[in-house]
C-alpha cells in the first residue's frame, strides 16, 4: 500500500526523534542506522529511503529545528511591527528555545561539525535559504521605516546571520550562568552593535569586517567568554557615539523606541526540558 505524504512526514519525524534519543544516550559513533530504524519501528532498509547516512539525520534535525524556530518567530504577535534588533533577537531566542530540550544532543552535533565540517556545510538546507530571505526582509522593512540607512548587502546578510547564529549556539552550549544570562547579554550586545552600525551609516565597514569576524573569530572568541562580552560592550559604546548622517538638509529621524523582548525560558522550565544538560 502506498504511503501518503502525511505518513511519510510522520515516519521522518519519528526517525529524527529516535535518533536524537539514541545518540544522546549512546553517542553518535555508538548508534547505528539499524538501532535508529528499530527504535523508530520501521524496517532496517526503510530508513535509507529517508536518510542515507547518520550525518544526514543530524542535518535533518538541524534543518527542522531552525525552520520551526523561524515559523515561531514570524508568528509572534505584533512581530511585523518590531524594530530590526527585536526581530533578530526574537529569531535568535526562538532557535535556542527549540534546541533547549535537546541541548546535550546539540553539543554532540557541534563536536561532529568540528570533526567533519564539510558534511555540515555542504548540505543545501532549506532552513539556511529561509533565514537569508527572512533577514533580507527584516533589513528591507527597517530601511522603509527609516530605522537604518540604506544598505546594499542584504543578499549576504542572511549568510552572515547563519554564521552568527552558529557562534551564539556554541557560546550557549558552554553557558552555565543562571537562565543563560550570559548568552542573553551576548545576543543583546552583539545585535545592538550591528543595528547601531547600520543606523550610523557605517555599512561599508560592516561589509568589509563582518564576514571575517563572524566566520573566523566567533567560535574562538566564544572560548574567552568575559573578553567577548567586554569587547561587544566597548563596540556598542563606540558605534553608538558616532553621529548619524544627515538626510537631504534635515536631521535623521530618531530611532523609534524598542519593543520589549520576548521572555526567555525560566530556569525551572529549562530544567524540565533539558535531557541530562550539564
Amino acid at each position: 500500500m502506498k504511503t501518503t505524504r502525511q505518513q511519510q512526514e510522520a515516519t521522518r519525524r519519528q526517525i529524527l526523534a529516535s535518533a536524537v534519543d539514541l545518540m544522546t544516550r549512546q553517542g553518535f559513533d555508538g548508534t547505528t542506522m539499524k538501532d535508529i530504524a528499530r527504535a523508530a519501528g520501521i524496517g532496517d532498509a526503510t530508513i535509507y529511503k529517508y536518510f542515507p547516512t547518520k550525518d544526514r539525520i543530524v542535518v535533518g534535525y538541524l534543518d527542522d529545528a531552525v525552520q520551526q524556530a523561524l515559523d515561531a518567530a514570524l508568528q509572534t504577535p505584533g512581530f511585523a511591527g518590531y524594530q530590526l534588533q527585536e526581530k533578530l533577537q526574537r529569531l535568535t531566542d526562538a532557535v535556542l528555545e527549540h534546541l533547549l530540550a535537546d541541548r546535550e544532543f546539540v553539543a554532540q552535533v557541534r563536536t561532529l561539525a568540528q570533526r567533519s565540517p564539510l558534511s555540515m556545510l555542504a548540505e543545501p538546507l532549506a532552513a539556511r535559504q529561509r533565514l537569508r530571505e527572512a533577514v533580507a526582509s527584516f533589513l528591507e522593512a527597517a530601511e522603509a521605516s527609516g530605522e537604518i540607512e540604506p544598505c546594499d548587502f542584504k543578499g549576504v546578510a542572511g549568510s552572515l546571520y547563519t554564521d552568527y547564529l552558529a557562534g551564539v549556539v556554541t557560546y550557549w552550549l558552554g553557558d552555565t550562568s543562571d537562565e543563560f544570562a550570559d548568552t542573553a547579554q551576548l545576543v543583546d550586545l552583539s545585535l545592538g552593535v550591528l543595528v547601531q552600525t547600520l543606523r550610523s551609516g557605517l555599512v561599508n565597514r560592516v561589509l568589509q569586517l563582518g564576514g571575517f569576524v563572524l566566520r573566523s573569530q566567533m567560535a574562538r572568541m566564544a572560548q574567552h567568554r568575559s573578553g567577548l562580552l567586554g569587547l561587544l560592550q566597548l563596540a556598542r559604546q563606540t558605534v553608538g557615539s558616532a553621529p548619524r548622517r544627515e538626510q537631504a538638509g534635515e536631521d535623521a529621524p530618531p530611532a523609534p523606541a524598542r519593543k520589549p523582548r520576548a521572555a526567555r525560558p525560566s530556569a525551572a522550565s529549562a530544567s524540565k526540558k533539558r535531557k541530562g544538560t550539564p
